[in-house]
């Protein structure tokens, strides 16, 4: 695909060959650079959202009992034969962002990304799937909604509603870079005492051979090297020489930035992750969880649940929960405290901590049990101590 092409298919518009001296050409690199500050910004958002439900747990639950089956290793570890997990999850997620919309087909054991389809929709029975490809394999057959994984992220495409806020912001951009790159630049005057005789004689166009030496003198100016041979009675006045006193990269930094802040706000990002930056990471990271990753593992959860175990077995306590507690990077000494504190209230046993931290569980009974310490009581038995009641009296 060539460069024109690539910019046409981002901008959404059909591509038209253009000839080498199309002044379209122009126009076209002139935009080139804004749509990939935009493209990285969306790729940045997708793939963060992507990578955190990666790691993400999928924890399969039998008739109230947690289980590591085939279901669980599907999920975790091998969802077909040329996919791990997590490239698998990623390409649900993009498939989300960039077409609005997700199939997932299952032939011989095996769960399918599909790369296109086409869906026919009914009000009072099943959806029908139709021309599924994955790959450069199509499949003949029909599938019904029972039978397949579909997920629909909003009516809206978030991608298109980005591209059309960033195309009416991208002018502003494009003027800002324009103006820097004219504030560098260096503008130049040159003096003639007379047309030269020889010009005169000829009886060429003058205004042509002004143009002509403008064009000469013009190359010399952008040369980073060169020699200009200078007639008697011709003077170059140079001015408004390149500086860095007056125009910074600022301004057109901070436009960038907002181009990554619109997209981090469309995904439920916090921005201060697509920046970059350092000071309130913790908190912005509770806010990524809370906003941009639970909101997904909340839809794909509900779609595998009521296709995959169905209404009778979910209602006996069978289910899928996706863990994102391991999303977040835990450092087991500076939580120590904590870690104390959950085992002693009886709310998580020992095994609870290690799956938390990612680490092997204990294959021995009280490592399952839950503890508490004395000081949690009832208070009537708190009262019953402090009146003289108790047994300890």
């Amino acid at each position: 695909m060539s460069l024109i092409s690539w910019i046409a298919e981002k901008l959404g518009t059909a591509s038209v060959p253009l000839a080498p001296d199309s002044s379209l050409i122009v126009e076209y690199y002139s935009i080139f650079g804004e749509v990939c500050f935009r493209e990285l910004a969306y790729a940045a958002a997708k793939n963060l959202i992507a990578n955190s439900i990666s790691k993400c747990e999928f924890r399969t639950m039998l008739r109230g009992e947690e289980v590591k089956q085939d279901e669980y290793y599907l999920w975790n570890v091998e969802p077909n034969k040329n996919e791990n997990s997590s490239r698998f999850l990623r390409k649900i997620v993009n498939r989300l962002c960039d077409n609005n919309e997700c199939l997932v087909i299952e032939q011989g054991g095996q769960l399918l990304v599909a790369d296109s389809f086409y869906k026919q929709d009914y009000t009072l029975y099943e959806d029908v799937f139709s021309q599924v490809t994955v790959g450069e394999l199509t499949f003949g057959r029909q599938y019904r909604q029972h039978e397949v994984l579909y997920w629909k992220l909003s009516d809206k495409n978030v991608k298109q509603a980005l591209e059309a806020l960033n195309g009416s912001y991208s002018k502003m951009l494009a003027y800002a870079m324009q103006a820097y790159q004219r504030s560098r630049g260096t503008k130049a005057t040159v003096d003639y005492e007379s047309i030269p005789p020889n010009v005169v004689k000829s009886g060429a166009d003058e205004n042509q051979w002004i143009l002509a030496q403008a064009a000469k003198y013009k190359t010399f100016l952008e040369a980073d090297n060169a020699i200009m041979p200078q007639g008697k009675g011709v003077k170059i006045n140079a001015f408004n020489k390149g500086s860095t006193a007056n125009e910074t990269t600022r301004d057109i930094r901070e436009m960038i930035g907002d181009i990554f802040d619109f997209t981090a706000l469309a995904f439920g990002i916090p921005p201060v992750l697509m920046r970059g930056d350092v000071q309130g990471t913790s908190d912005a990271t509770d806010n990524l969880l809370t906003f941009g990753v639970d909101p997904w593992t909340d839809m794909l959860r509900e779609e595998i649940v009521r296709k995959r175990i169905g209404k009778e077995e979910h209602l006996m306590g069978t289910d899928l929960i996706i863990d994102a507690s391991q999303v977040k990077h835990i450092d087991i000494m500076s939580s120590s405290t904590q870690i104390d504190k959950l085992i002693g209230s009886g709310a998580f046993s020992v095994n609870d901590i290690l799956r938390m931290f990612g680490r092997p569980t204990i294959k021995e009974p009280w490592a399952d049990q839950h503890y508490i310490t004395k000081n949690y009581a009832l208070i009537e038995e708190v009262l019953k101590a402090l009146t003289g009641g108790g047994e300890n009296k």
